[in-house]
């Protein structure tokens, strides 16, 4: 539509009726012209994504190198804006740490003073030092016969495995796992202070050798975490393994953490995961509630209901009982295979007591959407803060409506510190009129529109306060495994791929329950003179009952 506009001399000369319909026409075809600008950013968006695509294919096949990953959005500064003044006046400086109750030697140092001079005592000073030294042990182990004929041989002290100490395991997977330490690099300097090892030796301490003992309490940490979590957040990323591609996941919450490792990101594989190590299938009411949640078909939901029997042990049970009630042959959507396996994993997980009472807080990702589900703010306003306005009246309201979300979520942590049902009253109803405003930007529009749908998932804190409102928890445990990856790239073996996740896994829930996770390791490897840790699981169980 094209508006025909009067010379500009015969303008005076129209009424007040026809300005007011010639403006009205003009603001309508200004709003038409924004509409079609957004949907040619639009496709020139797609178009510019399918010439990437086409070099990216085009230097596949001149085998050149791939292209660099694009970078990450920078974050907002919402969480970190948001956070109460907590200064009042001057910082007081950090004092001098005491360590006057660990000398471990004493040194007198003398001095030849001139002819005459008087001694006034001693001057102080803790000086701090380590000593690294390669030793090595010849251990004379008796052996004996007895009168049967059965040879006895003196059992070697704890922690030394295939002649390798606790001390040098307890280096290596320290300096690897926590400082960073590439299996090159490691053996190199490991070498210099004198050790005689291989860079395939140093693997295998790390990833082969005596490792089922961190596998079990790794297992139990988790199990133990998703029995008496109030919330878990949870978050994934890519991962190379045996040449292919993976996903990360990540579990946790402010006691434990855990890190497991596959070739799918989908909904069945997240459940598999929070079955903590089980590989049973149960038919229970939490199944058939998940099931129905998820428009099983009627007759699939009635076989399966009314079947005898009601608990699997692995795959293939579940696999042979789904073919004994037909349901593979069903050609209905959505498919009831995949929908009553992930319904029997979710039975399966309330079986064994896990997230009884917990919220999953995520970002928007689907598989992650399950039980008692939270949105992540911090996600939901990157979304905002990710557009890319076209005029100035775009980029006022971009800017405006981000300010009213920070505002919203600074007084939801405010909340979050002393609850009130009139206060929660207040929220949600200022949540209606902060998402359904109409901005004239339209690609805002339908943003504000699609995160009022969420309505349920992003006010969950309203009833349960203790919450977070993020998910930087996960963020932060996943940076760890970031930086592995890019310092030492993907795994080969699957041996190698299960240390990493499990110890990474052990070393984040340390460190979130105040513990060394350098005496950890020392206790774990049978280091004699270590002070002991309890086992990892119970300190988890304590924590959630403080």
């Amino acid at each position: 539509m094209c508006v025909t506009l009067p010379p500009t001399d015969s303008l005076e000369g129209l009424s007040l009726a026809h300005l007011r319909g010639l403006v009205a026409a003009l603001i309508g075809e200004v709003r038409g012209l924004q509409g079609r600008v957004e949907i040619l950013e639009i496709e020139k968006q797609a178009l510019r994504a399918e010439n990437q695509t086409l070099k990216d294919e085009i230097a596949r096949l001149k085998n050149l190198p791939p292209r660099p990953p694009d970078k990450p959005p920078r974050p907002s500064g919402m969480e970190k804006a948001t956070q109460p003044s907590s200064s009042k006046g001057k910082r007081r400086r950090r004092g001098a740490k005491r360590d006057g109750g660990r000398v471990s030697r004493e040194v007198t140092v003398a001095v030849s003073p001139p002819a005459g001079s008087r001694f006034k005592g001693y001057e102080t000073i803790l000086v701090r030092d380590l000593i690294l030294s390669a030793e090595v042990v010849r251990y004379r182990r008796e052996r004996w016969v007895t009168p049967a004929g059965e040879t006895i041989v003196a059992p070697l002290p704890a922690g030394i495995v295939g002649g390798w100490g606790p001390n040098l395991r307890r280096f290596i997977l320290a300096c690897h796992i926590q400082g960073q330490v590439t299996t090159e690099r490691l053996t190199a300097l490991l070498t210099g202070i004198g050790v005689d090892i291989s860079k395939r030796q140093v693997v295998r301490l790390i990833s082969e050798e005596d490792l089922e003992a961190f596998a079990a309490e790794d297992r139990d940490v988790l199990r133990a975490g998703l029995a008496t979590a109030r919330w878990i957040t949870v978050d994934d990323t890519s991962a190379r393994h045996a040449n292919r591609d993976g996903y990360t996941t990540q579990i946790g919450d402010d006691r434990f953490t855990a890190f497991r490792t596959g070739r799918s990101k989908s909904r069945a594989a997240f459940l598999a995961t929070l079955r903590a190590g089980h590989s049973d299938y149960i038919i229970n009411e939490e199944a058939l509630a998940y099931m129905r949640g998820r428009n099983l078909a009627g007759p699939a939901l009635e076989r399966l209901a009314a079947a005898p029997h009601r608990a699997f042990a692995d795959s293939a049970a579940w696999a042979a009982h789904l073919a004994a009630l037909g349901l593979d042959q069903l050609a209905v959507e959505p498919n009831p295979v995949k929908i009553a396996t992930e319904g029997a994993m979710w039975g399966a997980i309330r079986h064994h007591g896990f997230l009884a009472d917990a919220v999953i807080v995520s970002d928007d990702a689907g598989q992650f959407r399950i039980g008692d589900h939270a949105l992540c703010w911090v996600h939901a306003e990157r979304l905002v803060h990710k557009l890319m306005p076209m005029t100035p009246d775009q980029r006022q309201a971009v800017d405006v409506m981000r300010q009213l979300i920070w505002w919203f979520y600074r007084d939801l942590k405010s909340y979050q510190r002393a609850p009130c049902p009139r206060r929660a009253a207040a929220l949600r109803a200022r949540f209606e009129r902060l998402f359904k405003r109409r901005t004239g930007y339209v690609m805002l529009d339908r943003l504000l529109a699609r995160l009022h749908r969420r309505k349920q998932e992003l006010l969950r804190v309203l009833d349960r306060p203790e919450i977070p409102l993020h998910t930087n928890g996960s963020e932060n445990d996943i940076r760890a495994f970031v930086t592995k990856r890019k310092i030492s790239g993907g795994t080969v073996s699957e041996a190698g791929k299960n240390a990493r996740d499990l110890l990474l896994g052990l070393m984040k829930t340390c460190i979130k329950l105040d513990i060394s996770f350098f005496r950890y390791l020392g206790d774990r490897l049978g280091i004699p003179t270590q002070q002991p840790i309890p086992p990892l699981p119970d300190l988890v169980r304590q924590a959630a009952q403080a």
